[in-house]
């Protein structure tokens, strides 16, 4: 069964947002080696339950916090979210090194993602 992996919070200010979650929650971030600015967050000891996440300037003032939801097949996926009433709002794409990576909204208007893991997935 597919199970959310991921979260993503975007924010105006990522370090004034950096700060905030830092002091509060005590969780850790590392900036991605990646070819976007991007803040892998670290939420606490993999042996407990939770999921990590992570942090990026917002492109949107209306872009809202997003979660992830890991899938096998995402040509699949897609396709039986659209069947079902959703939309993709961000097609297919490859995440390097991690997998690939689409954004849909489901029938109540609510953005998620679904990812692919694929260490193969190529680089921009």
């Amino acid at each position: 069964m597919p199970r959310p992996v991921h979260f993503e919070i975007p924010a105006e200010n990522p370090q004034r947002a950096i700060d905030f979650y830092s002091t509060v929650f005590g969780w850790k971030f590392t900036k991605w080696a990646g070819p976007v600015d991007y803040w892998l967050i670290s939420t606490g000891d993999p042996k407990t339950p939770g999921i990590d996440g992570g942090l990026m300037p917002r492109r949107d003032p209306a872009q809202p916090c997003v979660n992830t939801i890991d899938v096998e097949n995402l040509d699949a996926m897609l396709k039986t979210v659209e069947s079902k009433g959703g939309q993709t709002v961000v097609p297919k794409m490859p995440i390097p090194g991690v997998g690939w990576l689409a954004y849909c909204k489901d029938t109540e208007g609510h953005i998620f993602g679904m990812m692919q893991p694929d260490a193969g997935a190529p680089g921009a």
